[in-house]
């Protein structure tokens, strides 16, 4: 079955909608869908939960939807850098979740496994354990945190064929096969696609079975968030 679609556009026609939980893949800059999160904006979709580690920077990646107003609640691991979210949030423009950064992986992980919920040590006695149901195991204190199964997730991936099997790159690799694997409907961003049959079975990181999209960016901008030399 071939997968791939024309354009970003035409990849989110008929699958994105207002109130949708979106997840996105990405670590900071490094991996984001670059042209989904654009295409996203452009579809005018509003009131979304967007599922990332971060939110972008201002005005680029998900800095983007903050600056259309189109993200109604957060739920990530890291918001710096973006002071317009930290403008809407303060001002009470915006919800937030936080999670540890292992957490939010694993509540990931789990939403593909098909596993509802699972206990974790991470942020027992702190404000991430209000309201959850905690438990002792073994002597030690665990919180019951919930999966994540998102209406829609983009990803980045370096490669795919016609059937959706992805390969990703180096630390670009991220988030991005938790989120694909979550979502109920998954469009993955990808700089090349091949053939099927092209790719090797042992280079393949996530089956094609989690993807439903494909869309081809072959030159992605692929910004750096900071940049530090030594002094000569």
């Amino acid at each position: 079955m071939d997968k791939v679609f024309e354009s970003a556009a035409a990849a989110l026609e008929g699958v994105v909608a207002d109130g949708q939980t979106i997840g996105i893949g990405g670590f900071g800059l490094c991996g984001i869908p670059e042209a989904l999160i654009l295409a996203l904006r452009d579809s005018g979709v509003q009131n979304l939960t967007c599922v990332s580690n971060n939110a972008g920077v201002d005005g680029f990646g998900l800095g983007m939807l903050l600056n259309t107003r189109q993200i109604k609640k957060m739920i990530a691991s890291y918001v710096g850098e973006n002071k317009e979210f930290e403008r809407q949030y303060l001002s009470g423009e915006l919800e937030l979740e936080f999670n540890p950064q292992g957490t939010l992986a694993e509540r990931l992980r789990a939403g593909g496994a098909g596993i509802p919920a699972f206990f974790t040590p991470a942020g027992v006695g702190t404000l991430v354990a209000e309201g959850k149901e905690e438990r002792e195991f073994n002597g030690k204190r665990y919180i019951l945190e919930t999966a994540i199964v998102p209406d829609v997730s983009l990803v980045k991936a370096q490669k795919a064929d016609r059937s959706g099997n992805l390969v990703f790159s180096k630390t670009a690799r991220n988030f991005n096969p938790n989120v694909a694997a979550a979502g109920k409907i998954t469009i993955v961003e990808v700089e090349e696609v091949v053939e099927i049959g092209e790719l090797d079975a042992d280079e393949i990181h996530l089956s094609g079975i989690f993807v439903h999209r494909i869309v081809v960016n072959s030159n992605p901008e692929k910004r750096i968030e900071q940049r530090t030399v030594r002094q000569a």
